[in-house]
């Protein structure tokens, strides 16, 4: 039984998934806590398995194509004490893990963390995560990047809210806080900023102007949520 478990939903990730997984190798191999890396397939068509298999990762198969209801069976697989929930295009470093491990030996339920951006980002989206970032710690939410909590606080918040398409970190943290102390760590991840570089300014503050006026009924559904479940597009940085 492991002590920690990471839980990564993948959907045609092949490009950035190794390297998600190499720095999580990286990361636990100093620990004495001993670990597990769950890979959740959600039904992509490239090599996301065959390359979580290569980095020694534990494959679940799911066809949920919600990211939501793949993190949950991701967890429903999971055999440690802490859940951490990555994205698989996050890098995580051994000084937040251990600052992740701290916080809930300290008595935290789960928490979240800073995290910034990859590669050449346009200027909204600087903008965005200027704002962002302090908003979030302020309003105690983790981003959907990395979260992590305990198996019995995931339990008691009922998980991940399968009704939600998008925003489900929001709903996760306000979950975790009402079981109790949720902390935000200075620490930060680097997550990748493809889909800042793939949608102009002028798409992306669309969307979030669709989603602010439509509130909680614009993400309980996949329509309007291209950035998330539309066809994946070209990162001009590494793609072209």
């Amino acid at each position: 039984m492991a002590s920690i478990s990471f839980i990564i939903p993948a959907y045609n990730e092949e490009r950035l998934l190794g390297r998600t997984l190499r720095a999580l190798d990286h990361a636990t191999r100093a620990l004495h806590d001993e670990a597990e890396v769950i890979v959740v397939d959600d039904a992509s068509t490239d090599r996301t398995a065959a390359i979580a298999h290569e980095h020694g990762a534990r494959v679940v198969a799911a066809k949920c194509r919600q990211i939501a209801a793949t993190r949950n069976a991701g967890a429903r697989e999971a055999t440690g004490e802490m859940f951490v929930f990555v994205d698989a295009d996050t890098i995580v470093t051994e000084v937040t893990i251990r600052a992740a491990i701290a916080a809930i030996r300290g008595g935290a339920v789960g928490g979240g963390c800073a995290f910034r951006f990859d590669g050449r980002v346009p200027l909204y989206g600087r903008v965005l995560a200027a704002i962002v970032v302090p908003l979030y710690r302020t309003l105690r939410l983790a981003s959907g990047c990395l979260l992590f909590c305990t198996r019995e606080a995931f339990r008691a918040a009922g998980g991940w809210d399968e009704t939600l398409f998008a925003a489900e970190e929001i709903a996760m943290s306000q979950g975790l806080r009402r079981q109790g102390r949720f902390v935000i760590l200075r620490e930060s991840v680097t997550t990748s900023g493809r889909k800042l570089r793939a949608y102009s300014g002028r798409e992306s503050l669309g969307i979030l102007l669709r989603l602010s006026l439509a509130g909680r009924k614009g993400v309980r559904r996949r329509e309007g949520l291209g950035s998330w479940y539309g066809e994946r597009r070209a990162d001009p940085e590494s793609d072209a």
